[in-house]
């Protein structure tokens, strides 16, 4: 059945025009299940169902040691400050949030007692409000009781702006109100038809208000517990080195019964994408190994002698050429890259079309990336409802040199074009990995050609991911022209995601470099669309904006997506978990083990 005829259907019931039963019973003769089918009208037209994972184990303990290489090391371990993914993966190891979501875009519920719905009274009808039953029984790390004081008191963590926390868009437009020691309501400023936002997912990760009250609004970079984290989830903090190892032991109070299989828990950082595959599939050292953005013919000569596997995860994740709108060589105050000053070369925008069109990506998916990625022009894929068709790409050296030609950048001394005194000279860095580095030359020919000249920067990741304010290298800071990386969308909704063109989330030397516009462009057009997404109940409608939006920032080039692409795990053979590209991938690391 077409996504339109299940919006009309849905429609009907709300007019009063078709029972609920006969909606199920439709949805059921096409296919579905009752109870996909029932969340679908809860949730006005997306399924959200509880994730189904096949592993009914009797007792807790017994798996010794598991050992994770992240080659992106965590730097900290707060959620509310780990602006990178490789600080979020980490700190799943021992806070959660209510509910997140499973390899196929289902919600789950974790520290709630169930999800919210229209149906049992969890969802408003108008979209103002959710009602979340908290978990009976959870305890934190130190025996503490968990309870609906600590949400509310995370809520009011986040949105405070002296704190300075990357997840404050969450919760700076929700009232988090208690209504008994169990039970929340969030109460919405306007109908919000994106509701797992807040307490959910990556950016919903509870703090305990009995340890973090002590260190309100700019103090809470000082708390202890960001580098000694005291959380609900199944594993107890041992040790830290940032940038290097965690490890941890089980948490032997863990609200969830027989579980965790693992009695403990290493997670190495460092090193680099290939010697972590090695140490999964070809060495065994390790169990596991997240990301590993290693070409097609390598991964398979490891995967020869039966150690281990690699296993493909479907998201939302684009690897994409970020352009820096304002001046990254010029200092104001301390700061480059100051949204007071504007770039020298991207300020013409037939700088930004040329480059887009000197990026071969057709040549990166197939050589490159090989089955874990797909070329694509768009900066939303998935889900296909907000995937444009209005957008397309192409390589053309010899259009990108007419482009260039036309808008007055004449090429000079060995070839580099230039106009007006500025020379068509830029810094291109990314993140170590080797998939980058070949990308980065594949770019760099072509832009040669076109009289650009550019010089190639590799950082590591540990101090490219970095949340550290200090740190000039951070991809936040964007102290130079282009920069390539992997954004994730952690939620089957754009909402969030797009958030990163907002002008009102400009990440600059004000607010730790922790908002999300690194970019730093601005566009009236863009910030409206997104406003009225906000609101918008009508899922068609609202699917529409986000579309206009994907094609403003790609038809501005604000962005150049390159790759939609998949996440390749390294595994022991053996080992069962449950992945997701929607969150973190160690959401249900309680659940991991090796079967018997």
């Amino acid at each position: 059945m077409k996504e339109q005829d299940i919006r009309g259907l849905i429609g009907r019931v709300k007019r009063g025009d078709m029972s609920r039963r006969d909606f199920v019973r439709r949805m059921v003769a096409a296919g579905l299940t009752a109870p996909v089918a029932g969340t679908m009208l809860a949730h006005n037209g997306v399924a959200f169902a509880q994730s189904a994972f096949d592993y009914t184990p009797t007792k807790a303990g017994g798996g010794g040691t598991v050992k994770l290489l992240q080659w992106q090391p965590a730097s900290q371990l707060n959620p509310h400050f780990a602006v990178g993914s490789a600080d979020q993966h980490a700190i799943y190891l021992f806070y959660e949030p209510l509910a997140s979501w499973d390899e196929d875009g289902n919600l789950s519920p974790i520290l709630a007692e169930e999800l919210p719905s229209l149906e049992n009274g969890g969802v408003a009808e108008d979209g103002t409000s959710v009602t979340w039953k908290l978990k009976r029984g959870v305890t934190w790390h130190d025996g503490t009781p968990f309870t609906a004081d600590d949400c509310v008191f995370t809520a009011q963590f986040a949105s405070d702006p002296e704190t300075l926390a990357y997840t404050m868009g969450t919760y700076r437009d929700v009232e988090v109100e208690k209504i008994d020691d169990h039970t929340i309501r969030l109460n919405f400023r306007v109908p919000t038809p994106f509701w797992p936002d807040a307490f959910v997912g990556t950016r919903g990760l509870i703090l305990p208000k009995h340890l973090y009250q002590d260190y309100p609004g700019a103090q809470a970079t000082t708390a202890p517990m960001n580098l000694r984290p005291v959380g609900t989830g199944p594993f107890v903090i041992e040790n830290f080195v940032p940038g290097d190892l965690i490890s941890a032991k089980a948490n032997p109070n863990y609200h969830v019964a027989n579980r965790p299989y693992f009695d403990a828990i290493e997670m190495k950082g460092g090193g680099d994408a290939v010697s972590a595959a090695r140490a999964v599939l070809q060495t065994g050292e390790y169990d596991f190994a997240w990301n590993l953005s290693v070409e097609d013919e390598i991964l398979d000569s490891m995967t020869a002698g039966g150690r281990g596997e690699v296993r493909l995860i479907a998201g939302a994740n684009i690897e994409h050429l970020q352009l820096n709108f304002t001046d990254p060589w010029t200092d104001v105050d301390g700061e480059r890259s100051s949204i007071t000053t504007e770039h020298p070369c991207f300020r013409d925008k037939a700088v930004r079309e040329a480059l887009a069109l000197l990026v071969d990506r057709a040549a990166i998916a197939e050589f490159i990336y090989g089955r874990s990625g797909e070329a694509t022009a768009n900066f939303i894929n998935t889900p296909d409802r907000f995937a444009s068709k209005n957008t397309s790409w192409e390589f053309d050296i010899e259009k990108a040199n007419q482009i260039l030609d036309a808008a007055g950048w004449e090429r000079g001394r060995g070839g580099i074009r230039e106009k007006d005194g500025v020379k068509l000279s830029l810094v291109f860095q990314s993140p170590t990995a080797g998939q980058r580095q070949k990308t980065q030359t594949v770019v760099k020919q072509a832009c040669e050609e076109a009289g650009i000249a550019m010089e190639l920067k590799a950082v590591a990741p540990g101090i490219f991911f970095s949340a550290d304010p200090g740190n000039p290298d951070t991809f936040a800071h964007f102290y130079c022209d282009i920069q390539m990386y992997t954004s994730p969308m952690r939620e089957p909704d754009p909402g969030l995601f797009m958030q990163q063109f907002l002008s009102s989330e400009i990440a600059a030397k004000a607010n730790n470099w922790q908002l999300r516009n690194v970019t730093r462009w601005r566009n009236d057009e863009f910030d409206e669309l997104a406003a009225a997404a906000a609101v918008e109940m009508d899922p068609v409608k609202r699917a529409a904006m986000f579309i206009e939006m994907n094609d403003l920032v790609v038809g501005e080039v604000v962005v150049i997506p390159l790759i939609y692409r998949k996440v390749a795990a390294g595994m022991r053979t053996g080992l069962k978990a449950p992945l997701s590209t929607w969150t973190s991938y160690l959401w249900r690391v309680s659940d991991w083990h090796y079967d018997a």
